[in-house]
């Protein structure tokens, strides 16, 4: 009789250790998980004031340097030129902003063979243009924004032909002359004022009267700053 009130006893203190360890783990794994739920909530809430913060900058200014393929002459080979910008965009809300900007372009112009012994001379131009620039993509770290702008180019393309006129070489005149272009400014954001930015783009220029179809890439580093009212 004693050893069956002891088995009694062992099997019920057995049981209930094993629902406390049970009820213990249960409430554990409750615990853990909730906290993990409040961790991916905070974890969201950062991100999102961070893409709160970096896109409700009011102005973006940039500035670097790149690479133009451009035709010198309607006649003549394209030839390279290298590039530098500067630019300033004026955002009216996180989307949808105003973009201004010069780049100047220097190469030397593929000339071949001509009876003033003249090879590759140096030409340049400076574009000036302003245009509309749409934000389509906006995360943490990367951002895509879509533009186009239009504005004026001084072409010189004399200014290394010894002063033989360029026309006589098979370039442009030296004139300013409308121009034009497209692209989209790729961002990687290191904090949320500032970002590396590559933007591949087209130009269009139209020195001679003639249509120049011209594609290139910058690159540089922007800086945001104040705050969209």
């Amino acid at each position: 009789m004693f050893g069956f009130r002891f088995s009694v006893r062992s099997v019920a203190t057995l049981l209930i250790a094993t629902a406390v360890a049970s009820t213990a783990t249960s409430l554990e794994a409750q615990s853990a998980h909730r906290t993990r739920r409040e961790s991916n909530a905070n974890r969201k809430a950062r991100i999102e004031r961070t893409i709160q913060e970096t896109y409700s900058h009011q102005w973006e200014i940039g500035g670097g340097g790149g690479y133009l393929r451009f035709r010198s002459g309607e006649f003549l080979q394209k030839n390279n030129e290298v590039t530098f910008w500067v630019s300033g965009t004026r955002y009216f809300n996180p989307r949808l902003g105003v973009l201004g900007e010069v780049q100047g372009s220097y190469g030397n112009a593929k000339v071949g063979n001509t009876i003033y012994n003249i090879e590759n001379p140096q030409i340049s131009q400076y574009t000036f243009k302003f245009g509309p620039a749409y934000r389509v993509y906006a995360k943490q770290n990367y951002a895509a924004t879509v533009f186009g702008a239009a504005g004026a180019g001084i072409g010189k393309f004399d200014s290394g032909s010894k002063g033989i006129p360029a026309t006589l070489l098979g370039m442009w005149p030296s004139e300013t002359r409308a121009v034009f272009s497209a692209g989209v400014n790729l961002d990687y954001n290191f904090y949320p004022n500032l970002a590396m930015r590559v933007t591949p783009q087209y130009l269009g220029s139209t020195w001679g009267g003639k249509l120049q179809n011209n594609v290139g890439v910058n690159a540089g580093i922007v800086y945001r700053f104040g705050h969209i009212k």
